[in-house]
């Protein structure tokens, strides 16, 4: 599948074992691009998508850190993230 590389994530379409790989994908896509503010849409469910999410943000050498979007743009259900330059 294409994503448009445009900063926002939506991981609604995917499944969840795809979420962290995909997540390391778009992040690189979006660094190479110059986007160096992301937001990754995953949810509020049960909170097992975001988990699994924040592990993967821990884990990339490029994020400067990250934390809950406002309520204006998700609230709980999408994660902000700040690349290194």
């Amino acid at each position: 599948m294409e994503l448009p590389i445009d900063g926002t994530l939506d991981l609604h379409a995917f499944r969840p074992a795809e979420a962290a790989a995909l997540v390391a994908d778009y992040l690189d896509a979006c660094h190479a691009r110059g986007l160096l503010a992301v937001r990754i849409v995953h949810g509020k469910g049960t909170g097992a998508l975001r988990r699994t999410v924040e592990a993967a943000l821990r884990r990339h050498p490029r994020v400067a850190a990250f934390g809950p979007a406002g309520e204006d743009g998700g609230g709980w259900g999408a994660t902000l993230v700040t690349l290194r330059p």
